[in-house]
């Protein structure tokens, strides 16, 4: 691989200071520079950083203050335009495709104004904490948007919010706020279990799931009708057990920590008779929902530890390893016929899985159309990379803002999007936006 020009990096100190004690935490902030370009060894793929949003620094053109903590990026269906999600900025920001200009920023601050919006409560999540004694109005709050999915043709973005802004340890209902693509204005609110990460869309359209990181629980939602009024909360299913939450209304605690199995990706098989969620925590592995008989049949183990993020494509199932920094891929086939032996126990073990390192922290992934290359956002090391799925090695790499989280391709797989969220308040606060070149 030949690096055409050099990435800036500059070393930031964070000094931490502990009773008795100094600490000291080298972090590694890496920019990403327009015109970087990488080309594989075997020269079938070239990937050009050709453009990007930075809320630091930067020209006119590339400078956006309203990029705050990029979670993650979601490319419409007709490729006309993007949606970036900042967390810490309780924003949706959206840009036109071709021009990357600013189209509209869309705001997560709801007032009693907005009581239109909400659904009729389901009865699945309720407020043990935020009582009318201690919050009058629990749907009062700015939310703080996470993933996205798009359903019903790409007319409809959801985005679920990591907490209400008053939940300061998200231990009571979160929500989701949906989007129409044509306006795009908020048209509908509904709730969430305790903070909701990631939301997927079956493949028949008539289905919402999402993923509650703060309970082991998984909410569904029928979307079937056409008409968002008619819109209503399914099932909420329970990943082995459900957490007890009880934490201070006063002194935050971490979240991302300790919170059961973690559930994160979610991904419904192709005739949508299962839905897969991945165990970043706990005793890892990939929880398992029958649809059709709406059950949680049990959990199937046998990969690494840390599943993020799940991909089906061409009849493999793809996942992300965090914290080792590998994708697995494995035959789909092989892995419904190991779900055949949750019928008869909760856990199974499923042997066979195939591998490729690549940057250490994999997040979010992405496939070609073809399924021929995974792009996986590898936040420890702060780069995009290309896997080869014909022969499940890594072919390239190159450098994104520190460190990456979310990740999007656009339809006919030229074009690959990826967030910088930071950490511990280093780095982050950008958008990259490469193009990829492929060669037969």
């Amino acid at each position: 691989m030949q690096l055409n020009r050099l990435f800036v990096t500059a070393m930031v100190v964070v000094a931490l200071f502990a009773t008795g004690a100094k600490n000291v935490i080298n972090a590694q902030v890496v920019h990403s520079v327009i015109g970087t370009k990488v080309t594989s060894s075997d020269g079938k793929v070239t990937v050009t950083c050709m453009s990007k949003k930075q809320n630091y620094g930067g020209s006119a053109d590339t400078r956006d203050t309203d990029i705050n903590s990029p979670k993650s990026i979601n490319v419409h269906p007709n490729g006309t335009k993007y949606y970036v999600n900042s967390l810490e900025g309780g924003t949706t920001v959206v840009y036109d495709f071709k021009t990357n200009k600013k189209i509209k920023v869309i705001k997560h601050t709801f007032t009693e104004d907005d009581a239109a919006l909400w659904s009729k409560p389901s009865g699945f999540y309720e407020f043990t904490h935020y009582t009318p004694s201690i919050r009058k109005d629990v749907n009062t709050f700015f939310g703080k948007p996470v993933e996205s999915t798009f359903s019903h043709n790409g007319r409809y973005l959801w985005v679920p919010y990591y907490r209400r802004s008053f939940d300061i340890n998200a231990q009571d209902p979160s929500a989701v706020a949906v989007i129409d693509t044509k306006s795009d204005k908020i048209v509908r609110l509904m709730e969430t279990g305790p903070l909701p990460k990631m939301i997927a869309t079956s493949p028949d359209g008539k289905y919402v799931a999402i993923s509650h990181w703060g309970n082991n629980t998984i909410g569904l939602i029928d979307i079937s009708s056409p008409d968002s009024k008619n819109w209503k909360h399914k099932n909420c299913y329970v990943v082995d057990q459900q957490l007890k939450l009880n934490y201070s209304l006063t002194s935050p605690v971490n979240r991302d920590v300790n919170s059961g199995y973690c559930l994160r990706g979610t991904v419904f098989t192709p005739k949508g008779k299962y839905l897969l969620v991945g165990c970043m925590g706990g005793g890892g592995g990939i929880a398992v929902i029958d649809t059709q008989s709406g059950k949680y049949l049990g959990r199937v183990l046998g990969m690494m530890p840390n599943v993020r993020h799940l991909v089906i494509k061409n009849n493999f199932l793809y996942l992300s390893i965090c914290g080792m920094g590998y994708v697995q891929r494995i035959p789909l086939e092989t892995f419904i016929k190991a779900i055949d032996n949750l019928k008869t126990a909760k856990y199974t073990n499923l042997t066979g899985w195939t591998n490729c390192k690549v940057g250490g922290g994999a997040r979010t992934i992405e496939m070609s159309p073809s399924g021929r290359y995974v792009f996986a956002a590898c936040n420890n090391v702060s780069q995009l990379c290309v896997v080869d799925t014909k022969t499940m090695t890594q072919i390239l790499s190159i450098p994104v803002d520190s460190y990456p989280v979310g990740l999007d391709v656009s339809k006919d797989g030229k074009y690959v999007f990826v967030t910088s969220q930071g950490k511990r308040g280093c780095g982050g606060n950008a958008v990259n936006i490469y193009k990829v070149e492929y060669t037969k």
